[in-house]
């Protein structure tokens, strides 16, 4: 997976630190939470970002369930591009981004901080409860399930 010149690795790549890393954030997971992880990871291994580490810690939490809610949820380009959409038809909508500036940069397609990852969180929690209050939405669907419907949705804003 890694191929290694002839002056060794450089600082950050190779399974070796893979493997620590992902421990390391494993641990962090354990005993502080989802955000927590994703700090761990972020930036510590070059080639990979938010797009892996968060598909990792989503399918390392039924191993290895959070410390403190809310579980961890995959955010990748897709998913940032649809939370873009949205925010941007909000925006409009409500005047407070009339020009989708604001939501161009929370929702960029990377480069996502800790702190926007729980921001990304918390909001699927809460829109999955909203959902959860309705007809048509199973009163016992989580937040992955409205995390997989928005993958798999196309997202058709209102001009």
């Amino acid at each position: 997976m890694w191929g290694k010149g002839k002056r060794g690795t450089p600082a950050g790549s190779g399974p070796a630190t893979l493997s620590v890393v992902l421990a390391a954030a494993l641990a962090m997971l354990r005993t502080r939470g989802s955000q927590h992880a994703y700090a761990e990871l972020e930036g510590k291994v070059r080639g990979f970002g938010p797009a892996f580490f968060t598909k990792f810690l989503y399918f390392a939490a039924t191993a290895v369930p959070p410390a403190l809610d809310p579980k961890p949820l995959i955010l990748d380009s897709v998913l940032a591009a649809r939370m873009r959409s949205m925010a941007e038809v909000v925006g409009r909508d409500t005047g407070h981004d009339p020009h989708g500036k604001i939501a161009a940069w929370v929702w960029s397609d990377g480069a996502w901080t800790p702190h926007r990852y729980q921001v990304y969180l918390s909001f699927m929690e809460a829109a999955a409860r909203q959902m959860a209050a309705t007809d048509g939405w199973p009163s016992h669907a989580h937040p992955d399930l409205l995390e997989y419907a928005l993958f798999n949705t196309t997202w058709q804003s209102r001009s």
